[in-house]
């Protein structure tokens, strides 16, 4: 069962799907899909035309700004942050005030079951790997491979994460998951599972 408090501001236009729960003065724009069994934070903004994918989870106060797309399973952390705009001013030369028409934006990309911290930042137009990590308080300003583990600003891989969210440990040629047993082989600076 679907799920949005009274102080959520939810567009007529957005599709929200089965299962979703939007919570207190959460923003979902026009346009915006959610898909099924989404969890929406606190205060969480989702820009117009943004796509999450199934079970995805939007913590307090996230802002994901159009025209991101996240697939199945994503997490973002509270306080994190999607940008849109390569170039942001307020003003165009000339001094006049920028409107819709005087920008382009693009979108940050996070592939399946990757997971942003807290307060994290992705310069759009970046695109997180399935399974990445990204900590808390990075920022991220150029494309992050599946499975990596990236920290810092300017966010720098630091080591290679499993399906459950654990460090991989080397064993001989691979990587292992100390959760799952799964191993990983490392392919020119990209992890596959074996």
């Amino acid at each position: 069962m679907t799920r949005i408090e009274d102080s959520a501001d939810v567009s007529l236009e957005a599709t929200i799907g089965d299962g979703t729960s939007i919570w207190h003065l959460a923003q979902i724009r026009e346009g915006a899909v959610l898909g099924e069994g989404c969890n929406i934070g606190r205060g969480a903004y989702i820009g117009p035309k943004v796509e999450l994918g199934d079970n995805c989870k939007v913590q307090n106060y996230a802002l994901v700004y159009e025209p991101a797309r996240l697939a199945d399973g994503v997490f973002i952390g509270p306080a994190a942050v999607l940008t849109n705009d390569l170039f942001p001013r307020a003003i165009n030369v000339d001094g006049s005030r920028k409107g819709n028409d005087d920008w382009d934006t693009v979108g940050v990309a996070i592939g399946q079951g990757a997971a942003i911290g807290a307060r994290a930042v992705c310069i759009a137009p970046v695109k997180i790997g399935a399974w990445a990590m990204v900590a808390a308080g990075a920022v991220v300003t150029r494309n992050v491979p599946a499975y990596a583990v990236v920290a810092g600003v300017p966010a720098r891989q630091t080591g290679w994460v499993g399906e459950a969210g654990r460090p991989l440990e080397r064993r001989g040629n691979d990587w292992v998951c100390p959760a799952t047993g799964r191993r990983y082989h490392e392919v020119a600076a990209h992890l596959e599972p074996a």
